[in-house]
């Protein structure tokens, strides 16, 4: 795993980790996964595990990124703060810079063929990215948040009343405004390819957030596809499930970076 920084939009140092491919052959491009990781306040690192492991991408070809943008802890508590009230914003600059700093930063990366892969807030950030950005080649979004409003009926309601600064009902503006849902219709004009999982046992980011998504990516002739866990919570765990996970978003992903 390597490590480097590069600076955001606002030049805040952003750190973030890579993995290259197994083998790099001179003169060809590989696609690259942007992988977005959850909490909002957590961090990707240096450790193993086998949901979200960025080995099992990178030894199917891909040169995986991992981006400790706004947000993640372990860089003192004003920028773990950076995320609060403003979900899409710093950090979602910190990530459209990521993948301009990675793809400068090795060369044989496919700028075309860029895709991103998140759960829980990591699927947030998908989601956000699906209908702000059409930069990427096609998203996978697990347990994100999509209907801020909706999502206050989870298992920590006062949660979301800290990240957004209030209830729905209370405070609206700032669930509009950080909510994906709220541009919805950017979905028919980027048209990213999306595929979509969920567990129905999930009560942290119920699974009807991914219905609603799916159900605004299909009225509007977007390329998608859903998959639905039925035994499964806000992680896949079952080892079975993690392994139709991961062959599923395999397959998804390589016929869309194959076009």
């Amino acid at each position: 795993m390597e490590r480097f920084w590069f600076k955001s939009t606002d030049s805040t140092a952003i750190q973030a980790m890579y993995i290259p491919p197994p083998r790099v052959d001179a003169g060809r491009k590989y696609p690259l996964l942007v992988l977005l990781h959850g909490g909002p306040e957590t961090m990707w690192g240096d450790s193993w595990t086998y949901r979200w492991n960025p080995q099992v991408f990178a030894a199917a070809g891909y040169g995986v990124v991992m981006i400790n943008r706004r947000g993640s802890t372990g860089y003192g508590q004003t920028f773990t703060d950076g995320v609060v009230h403003q979900w899409g914003g710093a950090p979602y600059q910190d990530i459209m810079s990521g993948v301009d700093a990675t793809l400068a930063r090795y060369t044989y990366l496919d700028d075309n063929k860029v895709i991103a892969a998140g759960a829980s807030y990591g699927g947030y950030m998908a989601n956000w990215l699906a209908t702000h950005t059409g930069r990427f080649k096609a998203i996978v979004s697990h347990a994100g948040v999509y209907n801020l409003t909706s999502m206050y009926g989870m298992d920590i309601p006062w949660f979301l009343e800290f990240e957004q600064n209030g209830t729905p009902f209370g405070s609206p503006d700032n669930y509009k405004e950080w909510s994906p849902s709220s541009y919805a219709a950017e979905l028919a004009r980027f048209k990213t390819p999306m595929l979509v999982t969920t567990g129905e046992r999930d009560y942290r980011v119920p699974y009807g957030q991914s219905l609603e998504l799916y159900a605004a990516l299909q009225r509007q002739g977007v390329d998608s596809k859903l998959l639905v866990f039925p035994e499964e919570g806000h992680w896949i765990l079952k080892p079975q499930d993690s392994r139709q996970w991961y062959s599923t978003v395999l397959e998804w992903m390589n016929e869309r970076v194959s076009r």
